[in-house]
């Protein structure tokens, strides 16, 4: 055996519950319908309060719950002070958190600052205005390039496939990094920030405990003319800060504004980035003076492999010593195909992760998932995954080992992703098909209705009902992991323990060991009691992609 590496970060404090919570993403049109629409809804969510009381999570993450004309699944907001009325209320949202604070859950709502709806009443008066009016201000309204007005201001692709600038009926034009029906707004405007500064106390004066904020490395942009070719521009992953459109340092000062409102309040309230930079470049982000914590996103774009997740929990632990906040850690959410399904294909003859998309375009049947496989790595990891310091996010029916959808007819897809690339890229509505509750019923228990997205005939096997009484099942699994992890949980160090090539044993301080096996042979264990694995051992030895939890 070598020498121990130790890995510190700092010690969690206890005000500071965000730093090693388990927090589950809820989808809100995806998870229950009280009603029977086929759209779930906020008192479903409160139906269900009971289940993630059970599952054992610390807080919950709320998707998107805005009026919205689901131009991109409520990402296109047209109020961020309401409700979606097929969603419930602002008194429904109010009973909400009564009910999870009721059972001490945390609530983190959706910000998404880049960006309103079209319908927004900013947007509508924009529209309205002259040319030139100061009511476009607040969005990013340029004219056609000299001698070719009927030409977009500049050759730069949305985020969606096609132009990222969309023409008005006076032959303006503006910008939009995501739909046409989601414009850009100028960052630059004092109303804006304003405005943004009274939605966050809006919400945090009803309870709310923290915020999600959607790309939030793209609000600040250098829009100095002339526009540069697309061709011309650094690639994002690189850019230091150079791209016009993303990663800007001036973004840093709008969330400074940020936190200084959010430390006013008695907890301060969290804040995690969504940013997608460079590791190195993520650290401004997680700032104490910034929102406090960022997504890391590295472990979901790993495939199940030794090598790559070593590499990316040593990165990310030593990123989080280096600005003081904690890591975070997630495989599935709302915009990537599910983990099960994603560990059950085979390595991307592209190269890189494997991220099933061109398994999505041929609806789910090339290449053959490996469902069993797909099933035993997601356990292992998830397993391995809670082990670790920092916060861990889970998305809806993770812990049912849901698989993607991939056989979704084209004519029930509502992603826009799918429609701009003229059907290049199948979307994401294939991880946020309803939840299914129950084995059979004409919506498998997500309502009393059908659900706005396919749900396959396969998915009662999937169900809650079907796993409750399971202690076998994905689901069992899970809530014995969060109720170990609770008794377990401790302060940021790990410990590396390095025996044998594919295994990845770390030891946590008061001796909680997480072994994985990352090979094809079975392993032997250390001589201690195994508390968990995430599946059977062979005797006293781990089997292949399997993770086991010793004290």
């Amino acid at each position: 055996m070598t020498t121990p590496q130790t890995t510190h970060t700092t010690q969690t404090a206890q005000s500071d519950w965000w730093r090693q919570a388990v927090v589950y993403q809820i989808y809100p049109r995806s998870f229950a319908d009280a009603n029977g629409d086929g759209v779930g809804d906020l008192p479903g969510i409160i139906s269900r309060v009971p289940y993630l009381v059970a599952l054992g999570i610390d807080a919950v993450w709320l998707s998107p719950f805005y009026p919205s004309a689901l131009a991109d699944g409520g990402y296109d907001v047209d109020d961020y002070r309401n409700v979606d009325p097929r969603l419930g209320t602002l008194e429904d949202f109010d009973q909400l958190i009564e009910a999870l604070h009721a059972e001490n859950i945390k609530l983190i709502v959706d910000i998404v600052p880049n960006h309103t709806s079209d319908r927004h009443e900013w947007f509508v008066e924009a529209l309205e205005a002259a040319k030139g009016h100061p009511a476009r201000d607040r969005y990013i309204f340029r004219d056609g390039p000299d001698g070719a007005p009927d030409q977009p201001p500049s050759d730069w692709d949305s985020v969606f496939g096609g132009s990222a600038w969309a023409r008005t009926d006076d032959g303006q034009w503006y910008l939009h990094m995501f739909a046409a029906e989601q414009p850009d707004l100028n960052w630059q405007h004092p109303e804006v920030r304003a405005d943004f500064l009274e939605t966050l106390k809006f919400w945090s004066d009803r309870g709310v405990d923290g915020f999600r904020v959607d790309v939030a490395h793209a609000l600040v942009k250098d829009l100095s003319e002339p526009f540069p070719a697309k061709a011309t521009l650094p690639r994002q992953s690189e850019s230091n800060g150079r791209h016009p459109l993303w990663d800007q340092d001036g973004v840093h000062e709008i969330y400074k504004d940020w936190r200084k409102l959010l430390n006013t309040y008695d907890p301060p309230r969290s804040a995690v980035a969504e940013a997608f930079v460079p590791a190195h470049r993520r650290a401004r982000y997680a700032s104490a003076d910034g929102l406090g914590q960022a997504f890391n996103f590295d472990l979901l774009q790993a495939d199940f492999e030794y090598e790559k997740f070593r590499e990316v929990i040593e990165q990310n632990l030593a990123l989080a010593e280096e600005n003081g906040s904690s890591s975070t850690w997630v495989f599935s959410n709302h915009d990537v195909v599910r983990h099960a399904t994603r560990y059950g294909l085979p390595k991307n003859p592209k190269g890189g992760w494997q991220d099933g998309k061109d398994w999505l375009l041929s609806n789910g049947t090339e290449p053959t998932v490996d469902v069993a496989l797909g099933l035993r790595r997601a356990r292992a990891a998830t397993l391995l995954m809670l082990a670790l310091p920092g916060s861990a996010y889970l998305y809806q029916g993770e812990e049912l080992g849901l698989q993607e959808v991939g056989e979704l007819p084209a004519a029930n897809l509502q992603d826009p992703a799918y429609f701009r690339s003229k059907g290049a890229e199948k979307g994401r509505d294939g991880c946020r098909v309803p939840l299914p509750w129950t084995v059979g019923g004409l919506s498998f228990g997500f309502g009393a209705g059908g659900s706005h997205l396919l749900q396959p005939k396969w998915f009662g096997a999937y169900s809650v009902e079907a796993q409750q009484d399971d202690v076998e099942s994905t689901l069992s699994m899970y809530r014995k992991a969060l109720a170990v992890r609770r008794g377990l949980r401790t302060g940021s160090s790990l410990t590396w323990i390095d025996n044998t090539d594919d295994v990845l044993h770390f030891v946590r301080s008061g001796g909680w060991q997480c072994v994985t096996n990352f090979g094809a042979a079975p392993v032997e264990l250390p001589d201690a009691a195994v508390v968990l694995s995430s599946g059977p051992l062979e005797g006293e030895k781990l089997p292949s992609a399997t993770t086991a939890w010793l004290i």
